[in-house]
C-alpha cells in the first residue's frame, strides 16, 4: 500500500473491556488493541499525524508507504492508561478527538443506547494536557456529542465554535480538526464546519483517501472489539468496514470476473 492507492484512517473509541455485546463494537481489550498494533507494524504500516497526512492532501510532503492515521474518537480515559503506552514504544502518532464540555466527566450521550446504561470516564484536562505534551494530537469531536443535522443554525455553530475555542484555551494551541459526532453530517454541518475555522473534518465513511478526497469528509474505518488482528488487515486491504474473509473472497472474485475477456459472437 502506498499513498498513491490512498491513506487509511482508522478510528478506535474505547481501549477496554465491554460489558455487552453493544460494548464489544466499541470497545475493544488492552490486550487486542496491542495486538492490532503489533500487527500493523510487522505488515510495514505505520502510523503518521494527521497533521501530516492534512498536509500531503494538501500537496506537501509525501508519506512512505504503509502511512496510515491514527484516531480515538471521544477521549476515554482508558485510551490513555492502555492505547498510550504501546504508541509510544511504536512511535507512533495518534489523534484524541476530545467533546469539550464533558472534559473529565463521562459518556453520557450513550446511556440510552447501552442495554447496561453505563457510562465510562473522559480524560480530564490535567490528562489531556500531559498526553498533549507527549505528542498526542487533541482535537475536537462537539461540544455536547450532539446528531450535529439535528440542531438548528445556532445550536450547530455553539457546538463547533465553542469546541474548538474551550480546547484552543485548554491546550494552549490551535485546534484544527473535527471529527462529526456519530458520523452524522450532511451539507449544512459541512459548511458550518468549514466556517467554524476548521482546517478538515473526518467522517464515519469507510475507504482510501486520495488527495481528491473532500477534506470535510476524510474517511475512516471503523474498527470494532471483536475485529481480529486479521480481520483488522482484510480491513487495511480493502479500505472497508467489513473485515470478513466472505468480503475478501467476493472482493477477489470481483476482480478476476473483472479480468475475463469479453465473449465473442
Amino acid at each position: 500500500m502506498s499513498p498513491n492507492d490512498g491513506v487509511i484512517v482508522l478510528m478506535y473509541h474505547r481501549v477496554g473491556l465491554a460489558r455487552n455485546a453493544w460494548e464489544a463494537r466499541y470497545a475493544i481489550s488492552p490486550g487486542r488493541f496491542e495486538a492490532h498494533m503489533l500487527t500493523l507494524a510487522r505488515n510495514g504500516l505505520h502510523a503518521v499525524s494527521v497533521e501530516s497526512l492534512s498536509d500531503w492532501l494538501d500537496g506537501g510532503a509525501p508519506l512512505a508507504a504503509g502511512a496510515f492515521a491514527l484516531t480515538f474518537d471521544d477521549g476515554f480515559r482508558d485510551v490513555r492508561l492502555h492505547a498510550l503506552p504501546v504508541l509510544e514504544r511504536l512511535r507512533w502518532p495518534f489523534t484524541v478527538f476530545l467533546v469539550s464540555s464533558l472534559v473529565g466527566k463521562e459518556d453520557f450521550w450513550t446511556r440510552a443506547s447501552n442495554p447496561d446504561g453505563a457510562t465510562y470516564p473522559l480524560l480530564n484536562a490535567e490528562e489531556i494536557v500531559d498526553m498533549q505534551r507527549r505528542g498526542v494530537s487533541c482535537q475536537s469531536h462537539s461540544s455536547s456529542h450532539p446528531s450535529l443535522p439535528s440542531l438548528d443554525d445556532d445550536q450547530l455553530a455553539s457546538e463547533l465554535v465553542e469546541s474548538r475555542a474551550a480546547l484552543r484555551q485548554l491546550l494552549g494551541r490551535a485546534v484544527d480538526y473535527f471529527a462529526y459526532p456519530f458520523g452524522h453530517l450532511d451539507e449544512r454541518v459541512v459548511a458550518a464546519t468549514r466556517s467554524a475555522g476548521y482546517r478538515a473534518a473526518f467522517s464515519t465513511q469507510p475507504g482510501f483517501n486520495r488527495r481528491d478526497v473532500d477534506r470535510f469528509r476524510i474517511r475512516r474505518i471503523d474498527v470494532y472489539g471483536t475485529d481480529t488482528p486479521s480481520m483488522l488487515m482484510r480491513k487495511v486491504r480493502l479500505g472497508t468496514n467489513d473485515g470478513s474473509v466472505a468480503n475478501l473472497a467476493r472482493y477477489y472474485m470481483a476482480r478476476a470476473k473483472a479480468r475475463l475477456p469479453l465473449p465473442t459472437r
